[in-house]
């Protein structure tokens, strides 16, 4: 196949399994959403999932966030990993948010990844599952799977980014990039398949032998 055509039946595929993409963080609002995903760096979803319930009770909202003293935050989101920096960036971010963004989480790019401990993949699923803005979050899991998949040679995910957004149609990247990290935590995990594994890989490859060189984030 052709990469256009690798696309076109990787797109169409991930339909067929995965047609309603609710996001797997539990949120009520922007400000949860971005503060769950400020998380998951480096934690699994499931456990996110665990730990937010008691933060959020807490605080879900900046301006309940900066009455709680950071080490009280640290004391919640330990088991998430990277407490120490998390915690410091869940408060400053929420001190922000409130002085400069009148208490609302800023619906742009700039704005979003000023924040600490915002980079742009976290930004992109704020902008894209709280506002509804066409973006395509790589994290190492797409950037991986997208290598096997032969969508790109990207060295970093900034480059799978960009490559992946050429290749799909821009209404279709929000929904794609949950679609994506499904498929890959069900069939083609980093474990579970080294790209001649799993359905797709097999499909858009079958004469593939040897697993193909990935590129780490």
């Amino acid at each position: 196949m052709l990469k256009h055509e690798r696309a076109k039946y990787i797109q169409q595929h991930l339909e067929e399994l995965y047609p309603e993409t609710l996001i797997p963080l539990n949120h009520t609002n922007s400000y949860t959403l971005l503060i769950a995903v400020l998380l998951s760096a480096q934690c699994t979803d499931e456990r996110v999932n665990q730990i937010t319930p008691a933060l959020f009770s807490l605080a879900d909202n900046p301006a309940d966030m900066v009455q709680q003293d950071v080490e009280d935050i640290r004391s919640i989101i330990r088991p998430c990993g990277l407490s120490p920096r998390k915690s410091q960036a869940i408060w400053k971010l929420s001190e922000i948010i409130l002085n400069k963004h009148g208490g609302e989480v800023p619906e742009s790019f700039a704005d979003l990844e000023a924040l600490p401990g915002v980079g742009h993949k976290t930004a992109s699923v704020v902008m894209s599952q709280a506002f509804g803005h066409p973006a395509f979050a790589v994290d190492t899991h797409i950037h991986r799977l997208a290598q096997r998949w032969g969508l790109t040679k990207g060295k970093n995910v900034d480059m799978t980014e960009a490559d992946c957004k050429k290749l799909f149609p821009r209404d279709t990247w929000s929904k794609l990039h949950l679609q994506i990290i499904f498929y890959g935590r069900e069939y083609c995990s980093a474990r579970g398949c080294d790209g001649t594994i799993c359905p797709m890989c097999r499909a858009l490859y079958p004469r593939r032998v040897n697993p193909p060189k990935i590129n780490k984030a």
